[in-house]
């Protein structure tokens, strides 16, 4: 088992990873009967595809024996309605510094292949953008 979800009433939950003992909570969102004063269930699969992106990126740059410490990534989740579902993810990583075209593509190619990514579904609307600084 990965994880255990436990409603606390109110429209909150909190998810504990089982390995670690770490804890998630979410809300449901304003526009959707909640307070927002969490990520929405919604909003952590929208950062789970930056989180993803920079985690495969940092192993790729590990092994390119590259730092890639102070990189992010914004995110922008935009929601449908009927059935309501995230109909477009947009990210923008931005790199503290630049680097060669090579490294860019090989590191811009390997977010492009990161697990989260290929289990989106296909009608979600999936913006990635890079910037160097």
């Amino acid at each position: 088992m990965t994880s255990k979800v436990t409603y606390k009433g109110g429209l909150r939950t909190e998810a504990e990873h089982l390995k670690s003992g770490s804890k998630i909570i979410s809300d449901a969102p304003i526009d959707n009967h909640g307070k927002g004063e969490a990520f929405s269930p919604t909003d952590t699969v929208a950062t789970a595809l930056a989180s993803c992106m920079l985690t495969v990126m940092g192993i790729k740059a590990e092994e390119m024996d590259l730092d890639l410490s102070g990189t992010n990534a914004s995110v922008t989740k935009v929601m449908a309605a009927e059935p309501r579902r995230i109909s477009r993810i947009d990210v923008v990583v931005e790199f503290q510094r630049d680097l060669p075209e090579k490294q860019k593509k090989i590191l811009e190619n390997t977010a492009k292949t990161c697990p989260v990514l290929n289990s989106l579904h296909t009608d979600i609307e999936k913006n990635i953008s890079f910037r160097y600084s």
